[in-house]
């Protein structure tokens, strides 16, 4: 490093600077100072492309006070001092952030977006969290919370920056996963929607209950689904379901020795009630006491006991004798020995269930329509916000076809003709095996009838499996639907009708009403798809967008069926879609001439 005097045009402001930005610093409390003495302090610069051309790395809001008095001296004709510059050598660019960092922190306290940013650019330039830690004389743990922070996404780290979120909901954020993110920042953006903030968005992350690793009562060593909170410095279950799993077994073995040890009863407070001290009184094992386990909603469990209700103590202390209840009996298994029979008789059945596909294929449908703790399958809403929009929907052929359909499923399954579907159970054990062994007695012509209600009535909207699955049987979207009113209404851009124009019109007609109002040509393609008022009728004529495989209209993009088709597209050919190309479609497989009959049902 050596000290030079470098003129103000040959410096500018690095991007490894720390104040490196579209929007000049503040200065106003250095100005003044730089004004009647200038700029005492030397910049931390190195070299730049271009002959005698430095970069300052440090020293950015000193640079800029000079460049606002170098302005205001021009008018005086006074000429400004070359500014003081301690000069790096050039190509370390994690020499240069920690040089800014170092300099900056020092001066003027970043805001925490920049350091988080800041750090984040040293971890890329190769610098590991010891060696930052040790640049900084900061711990540890503040250098992983502070890179935590800088992998939120940058909207939400914009959005702190202005003071729009604030600092325990940003923490609470860097446990989100990108999608997670995503989504609140939707929520955040409708104004008919509740973003959760604070301690609320913790629990909502974490699915209604957040649930700390400290409360588990059985050893989480190695276990997934685990995720570490820098900022509390303690760790929660992403996975809920595991943990109570794990977590009932325990209780269930506590349960067990506690029994063994002679206590007259062992009662389970679920995490819904509450054990109110005021109600009970403490009274040892040998007069009757029990053992309450208090289980809370975010895992804790407390083992309460000897205890007995006020009622019966009060009893007792007259001297009556009270029935704390019989003894429970000892279980024949204990709960560990439960979990073994469980766990290789589970093993048995899925090893046999690969050689009878037969079962396997009923016992799938059977999960896929009841649910159960582990198959969670949701009815697809075909949710529409505009009324128009939905009685289109609900009224076309292909929605009272495929109701037709259900309702036949609905009968082989003598399921009552009013359900709404044939999915979504609540996952009732009996109902589910008892649906299993009605499948078992149905033929697969049969069954299969039910799967492809089923899997109708599960297919997301807009989703890309549409497009695969139209692409591949061929649907002619002209035996399902025709223009409507609520069509005509949701087609607002002229561009595009005017190419609609041409396609039931011809190019003459679209060139001649070019200039026309919207109403005109929406006229004009209604009257050729019913040949009224003289025109040529257009039979069967669908919309690019709606075809298998869609297409646009213009190049503008913004089409999701297009979009989703060319992802199909690209991973049938064995590639990844282009995000940044044009919205027209890469060609799919021709559709086959026509559908196939749906088989009649086989009782």
């Amino acid at each position: 490093m050596k000290l030079s005097f470098i003129d103000l045009g040959k410096l500018s402001i690095s991007k490894a600077n720390m104040r490196y930005a579209k929007k000049a610093p503040d200065v106003s409390d250095i100005l003044s100072s730089v004004r009647k003495r200038g700029v005492l302090v030397p910049l931390l610069v190195r070299p730049n492309c271009g002959p005698d051309a430095f970069e300052i790395i440090a020293g950015a809001r000193r640079f800029t006070a000079a460049k606002i008095v170098a302005e205001e001296s021009v008018a005086s004709g006074i000429e400004i001092d070359p500014l003081p510059c301690a000069i790096l050598e050039d190509g370390d660019d994690a020499a240069a952030i920690e040089a800014s960092l170092i300099e900056n922190i020092k001066r003027l306290d970043p805001d925490e977006v920049t350091r988080w940013e800041s750090f984040t650019r040293l971890v890329k330039e190769g610098r590991d969290i010891e060696d930052i830690a040790a640049t900084f004389g900061i711990p540890e743990l503040m250098v992983r919370r502070i890179l935590a922070l800088g992998n939120l996404i940058p909207r939400i780290r914009g959005l702190f920056r202005k003071g729009k979120i604030d600092r325990t909901t940003v923490r609470h954020l860097t446990l989100a996963t990108k999608r997670q993110q995503k989504a609140w920042l939707a929520l955040l953006d409708d104004p008919q929607q509740w973003a959760p903030t604070g301690r609320q968005l913790k629990d909502w992350l974490f699915g209604g209950a957040c649930i700390p690793v400290k409360n588990a009562l059985f050893d989480t060593e190695g276990m997934k689904g685990i995720t570490l909170d820098l900022f509390e410095q303690d760790s929660y279950f992403a996975d809920a379901e595991a943990f109570w799993t794990a977590q009932n077994a325990a209780i269930d073995e506590r349960r067990d020795a506690y029994l063994d040890n002679g206590w007259s009863d062992v009662v389970i407070i679920p995490p819904s009630e509450y054990f109110h001290a005021y109600e009970y009184v403490r009274m040892p094992k040998t007069k009757g006491g029990r053992v309450y386990v208090d289980v809370r909603a975010n895992g804790e469990v407390e083992f309460r006991e000897g205890y007995v209700t006020d009622k019966e103590a009060k009893r007792i202390a007259k001297g009556e004798a009270v029935d704390t209840g019989p003894k429970v009996p000892r279980p024949e298994v204990t709960g560990t020995m439960q979990n073994y029979i469980d766990l290789h008789r589970h093993a048995a059945v899925r090893a046999a269930l690969t050689g009878h596909p037969k079962v396997a294929l009923r016992l799938m449908v059977a999960h896929a329509i009841v649910g159960s703790p582990l198959w969670t399958v949701r009815v697809e809403g075909q949710a529409a916000r505009n009324d128009a929009v939905r009685e289109s929907v609900e009224t076309c052929k292909g929605e009272t076809d495929f109701d037709a359909k259900r309702r036949a499923v609905l009968d082989l399954l003598n399921y009552s003709p009013e359900e709404p579907t044939v999915t979504g159970g609540n996952g009732d054990p009996s109902g589910l095996v008892g649906l299993f062994f009605a499948l078992l007695d149905l033929t697969d012509r049969a069954v299969m009838q039910v799967i492809a209600v089923v899997m109708g009535e599960t297919l997301a909207v807009g989703s890309a499996a549409v497009e695969a699955v139209g692409g591949e049987i061929g649907v002619d979207m002209a035996r399902y639907w025709q223009a409507d009113d609520a069509f005509f209404e949701a087609l607002r851009d002229k561009m595009v009708l005017t190419r609609i124009v041409a396609e039931v019109a011809g190019e003459p007609v679209a060139s001649a009403n070019a200039g026309e109002k919207t109403k005109t040509l929406k006229q004009i393609v209604r009257d050729h798809i019913g040949g009224a008022n003289g025109r040529a009728k257009v039979d069967s004529w669908v919309p690019k967008w709606m075809a298998f495989p869609p297409a646009a209209y213009t190049d503008r993009g913004g089409v999701g069926t297009v979009a989703a088709a060319e992802l199909v597209a690209a991973v049938r050919a064995g590639s990844e879609p282009d995000p940044t190309g044009p919205g027209a479609v890469v060609a799919l497989p021709a559709p086959k001439e026509s559908e196939p009959q749906p088989e009649p049902l086989a009782a």
